[in-house]
């Protein structure tokens, strides 16, 4: 019963939102932004993914209208996200240039953490978005699955797998 709740309020939200209503939007801003983020994560430097972020819920936003069913919206969101990713890289290449280095310098505080987001970026995609998902942006089992569109034991599949090939690129056991 909780779960039905649940649905009939994004429901709401999400008829609400593509109604024009932005409180509505902002608070599916609140539910989907890590979800976003750490699709984004996975597939674009860091120092990019936060406005990356905030270019796909413009581009929801403008969309909303064109959207047959509420209950597609995490699936139809994170295609926005990983197709944004895909653009990103298209930008970069027409401009000629090469990716900027958004990397820190070896001695900052966070070099450590970049090199496991780099270990973690070069782990299968499926493997990828689930760990960035539990790891940086502190969702839950439930959460990836519920956000994700995948069932609770792919979740926990990937998770184990994934972790287990993180310990192996990491030089650890496994």
């Amino acid at each position: 019963m909780v779960v039905a709740t649940e649905a009939s309020e994004e429901d709401g939200l999400i008829r609400a939102a593509a109604g024009g209503d932005r409180a509505a939007f902002g608070e599916l801003y609140v539910r989907y932004a890590r979800m976003v983020h750490g699709i984004l994560l996975a597939r674009v430097p860091p120092a990019v993914a936060e406005d990356l972020t905030h270019d796909v819920f413009i581009a929801a936003l403008t969309r909303l209208r064109g959207l047959r069913s509420a209950a597609a919206f995490r699936g139809w969101l994170g295609a926005i996200a990983r197709n944004r990713a895909v653009d990103y890289f298209r930008e970069v290449r027409q401009r000629g240039g090469a990716l900027e280095d958004h990397t820190e310098p070896a001695s900052a505080p966070n070099s450590e953490a970049l090199f496991i987001l780099d270990a973690i970026r070069s782990l299968p995609e499926a493997y990828r978005e689930t760990l960035l998902l539990r790891l940086v942006e502190g969702m839950t089992g439930p959460e990836i699955a519920r956000e994700s569109g995948l069932t609770p034991e792919s979740v926990r599949v990937n998770l184990c797998r994934g972790m287990k090939m993180l310990r192996q690129v990491l030089g650890g056991t496994a």
